[in-house]
């Protein structure tokens, strides 16, 4: 992965937050599954970093929350008769929340659908802004958003009105929506704008950029790393390069957080900048002179935290040299995978 020139890198990214599978991007670049997979890894982190420094003091005013369905190794259902599942798999819930003026997505959580998710959710989006707020019927949203904005927002809450289930042909369909009603819960919240429109359509949005997200396939996640970074690659996207057909521009342009429309040779060049500012080596050099008796050692210490000693040097200075002239066929001989 890090030998791919920065054309490849933005090709292979561009094509993941266009809604390939991992496998399609290896046809269509010539890339083994392993490299996309530890990009994708790469830039997910790198991504998340910088939309946790770049998205502070927000100046949005209306946003809507809403959480999104998706699943790790095997749906809740199939874990137990599972093999070898880990302990994340099952059922995951993406929580976002996003400005419905600039369409920007302040902000995404993925965990369990739970009040201590959602306290965790609400929490990171008041360090984000603190205004009108507006959430589907989920009731842990009212506990979370009392909790922690109190009295300072106005919030409200839609909740829908969903008819008998599907008959069993067509049993993947949802349940239809025969109504909404809008519940003021906290401040003096304005009714016309009591909706989740906006962040269903970027939830849509979710399901036809990342390929794990597509229902009824076998593009779902194996790990959960993976899907995180999935998540934070796409939102970055989302964000900063995608143009909004409404806005004309970027969602991170409407908002003001970015002053340029960003090309993916510019999320690779982010990308570049994290993995300068995060670099470990492999291994590091160490040389020590024996407790008892005379003499030196040279430890050599991985990046995964073991540590192998080469013994009987005489001198410090003969330690050095070994450093210099044959440490590289030992490490050639000895690499820690």
């Amino acid at each position: 992965m890090n030998k791919l020139d920065r054309k490849i890198r933005a090709q292979i990214l561009h094509l993941l937050c266009e809604g390939q599978s991992i496998r399609a991007v290896t046809r269509l670049t010539g890339c083994s599954k392993n490299t996309v997979a530890k990009l994708l890894v790469e830039a997910g982190h790198a991504c998340a970093a910088y939309q946790d420094k770049a998205l502070r003091n927000l100046p949005c005013k209306r946003v809507q929350m809403d959480e999104i369905w998706s699943f790790v190794y095997a749906k809740a259902g199939n874990v137990a008769k599972a093999t070898a599942a880990p302990a994340t798999a099952g059922d995951l819930w993406t929580w976002t929340a996003i400005c419905a003026d600039t369409k920007l997505i302040v902000s995404w959580l993925l965990g369990a659908r739970d009040t201590d998710a959602a306290l965790s959710f609400a929490g990171d989006l008041r360090d984000r802004l603190a205004n009108r707020v507006t959430s589907d019927g989920h009731r842990t949203y009212l506990t979370a958003v009392d909790a922690v904005f109190g009295d300072g927002v106005d919030y409200a809450m839609l909740v829908k009105i969903y008819g008998a289930d599907p008959q069993a042909e067509t049993r993947y369909s949802p349940a239809k929506c025969i109504g909404a009603e809008k519940k003021p819960k906290i401040g003096n919240p304005d009714s016309k704008h009591i909706s989740t429109s906006y962040v269903e359509r970027s939830n849509l949005i979710m399901r036809t950029h990342m390929r794990r997200f597509t229902r009824l396939t076998n593009a779902f996640s194996k790990k959960v790393e993976n899907h995180a970074a999935a998540i934070a690659l796409h939102t970055m996207y989302y964000n900063f390069v995608r143009i909004h057909q409404t806005l004309k521009v970027t969602p991170a342009m409407a908002a003001g957080v970015t002053d340029k429309l960003w090309e993916m040779d510019d999320l690779v060049a982010m990308l570049e900048q994290w993995e300068l500012s995060n670099f470990k080596p492999e291994y590091q050099f160490v040389v020590r002179q024996y407790a008892i008796g005379k003499g030196h050692s040279v430890s050599v210490l991985w990046r995964g935290g073991q540590v192998d000693s080469i013994f009987g040097f005489e001198k410090e200075a003969d330690a050095l040299e070994w450093i210099r002239e044959k440490s590289r066929g030992w490490i050639l001989a000895n690499q820690r995978k």
